[in-house]
């Protein structure tokens, strides 16, 4: 009887050192990911910021060329009207 209540309580014992590591473990884990999850937020954050400042600068392009071409036209013009 002594021995059965000895592997009772061992068995137990065992048990609960092994809940006691699985939810250590997991929270251990869950930490990581949280922080993983932050730095993956912060980075999407940065290239969003980064794709709007490229998309504003590529819809400055035609503008811009529009400008150039209006003042090759002039400069012709000007040259043309000079000789």
């Amino acid at each position: 009887m002594d021995s059965i209540i000895a592997s009772v309580i061992t068995g137990g014992l065992a048990l609960v050192g092994v809940i006691f590591t699985n939810i250590m473990s997991n929270q251990k884990i869950e930490h990581k990911l949280e922080v993983n999850q932050a730095i993956t937020d912060t980075k999407l954050d940065n290239l969003s910021k980064e794709v709007k400042e490229h998309n504003s600068n590529v819809q400055q392009v035609p503008v811009l060329i529009e400008k150039v071409n209006n003042l090759e036209m002039r400069i012709d013009r000007v040259e043309h009207n000079g000789q």
